[in-house]
């Protein structure tokens, strides 16, 4: 139980996809304390969510402590190494905008209106209007 809780949050997976990946992956199974390949989930992804409860967050405290004084016993870590925490930004999510179709199509559009008013050449109907109010319609996902 300890295992998958610490796995959880370092790959940011929900009770569901941890227990399903965990039967996947023979890594996790042993660093979950098992010595041999398990085909089955060791438990229900809902026991997960009411150990969580159960315990509660100084349970969740405890028991990072716990593990800390183990790697300190065991010289796995030392006391220096935790003076100074390294948080690498560059993984975060950022606010990317990917194109669409239709983002692409409404600028294509402007871009096409913009040169015939450049030349001269004059439109019945630019359709701007009707490509702005359709970008809109396909970021909300509405057909």
């Amino acid at each position: 139980m300890m295992g998958l809780h610490y796995l959880k949050p370092v790959y940011d997976l929900s009770d569901e996809e941890m227990v399903d990946r965990w039967v996947e992956n023979a890594y996790w199974q042993y660093f979950c304390g098992f010595e041999f390949f398990q085909h089955e989930a060791p438990l229900d992804a809902s026991t997960m969510t009411r150990w969580r409860k159960r315990i509660g967050p100084e349970g969740l405290a405890d028991l990072l402590t716990a593990s800390i004084e183990v790697a300190f016993d065991t010289g796995t870590a030392k006391p220096s190494s935790l003076e100074r925490i390294t948080v690498d930004t560059t993984v975060q999510p950022k606010a990317i905008a990917h194109p669409t179709d239709s983002r692409l199509y409404l600028k294509a559009i402007q871009a096409l209106v913009r040169l015939a008013k450049r030349y001269g050449i004059v439109l019945r109907q630019s359709h701007i209007r009707l490509a702005k109010a359709a970008a809109v319609k396909a970021g909300r996902g509405v057909n």
